[in-house]
């Protein structure tokens, strides 16, 4: 691999961008994107970088592919389930409202998902469901609220006739969901982060992180969240060294934030 290539391209991606590359896995990432560089005709990162840049599209579908988009209405439903049977009653024992925060929050099935489940559980409560991603175009889809069959596949069908609306293919959300999210773009690596959140979603984001980032990003959500507050990590995201964050473990995956 060419060392001042692939510097330039981090360079570059970074004045575009603000995504750093250095708080990510190198290797892991140098094969992810020069893979990507190679179906499209291109050896060199900075070169693929100069072509992809020229097209506002091309360009969005490589910062889709380079923050790894994919998601689905309750994704892993066994632990959707214990969020809603365990945590979320929990939570609301002590706070009536709740402060939720889906930090890299994708095509917007996690918050959306949040917000079917709490208007099932609480329907005459309005609770705050702050969604963030670093990917302004990914923002874009979330906010639409338009999905395939396929990203609704975890969903029962007493839900999916509840909250959506078929057109043609597609689902779109129903108004009254869409309305109980606030989207915002947020950088997790750069950004200062609000306090005071009862519950914190963040799954299936820090896969290509380094072990340092990942500290620094759990550190830095465990001073976000309220005394009691819970962290919910994805299924392949266990924290291990959670005892040396602060946090006390309330279920594998969910960590808390001690009283």
């Amino acid at each position: 691999m060419d060392e001042r290539d692939w510097e330039e391209f981090k360079a570059k991606l970074k004045r575009k961008t603000e995504i750093d590359l250095d708080l990510y896995k190198a290797p892991q990432m140098q094969r992810r994107i020069m893979n990507l560089a190679r179906r499209n005709g291109y050896d060199k990162y900075s070169a693929y970088f100069d072509k992809v840049v020229q097209d506002k599209d091309d360009f969005a579908a490589f910062i889709e592919y380079l923050t790894i988009n994919v998601s689905e209405f309750f994704r892993t439903p066994d632990k959707f389930a214990k969020l809603e049977t365990d945590v979320i009653p929990e939570l609301m024992k002590r706070s009536s409202r709740l402060n939720i925060w889906s930090a890299g929050c994708s095509i917007g099935a996690e918050p959306y998902s949040l917000a079917m489940i709490l208007n099932d559980m609480t329907p005459n409560t309005r609770h705050r469901i702050l969604a963030t991603d670093l990917d302004i175009e990914i923002l874009g889809k979330a906010k639409a609220g338009v999905y395939n069959e396929n990203e609704l596949k975890a969903m029962s069908e007493a839900r999916k006739s509840k909250y959506f609306t078929r057109q043609g293919v597609k689902y779109a959300v129903s108004p009254d969901i869409k309305q109980r999210i606030e989207f915002k773009r947020h950088n997790l690596l750069k950004d200062p982060f609000e306090t005071g959140f009862d519950l914190i979603l963040c799954r299936n984001v820090v896969i290509y992180f380094t072990e340092e980032a990942k500290d620094q990003l759990y550190a830095n959500f465990f001073k976000a969240l309220k005394p009691g507050g819970i962290l919910f990590v994805g299924a392949t995201e266990a924290i291990l060294n959670f005892r040396k964050l602060g946090y006390t473990s309330y279920q594998p995956f969910f960590y808390q934030k001690p009283f």
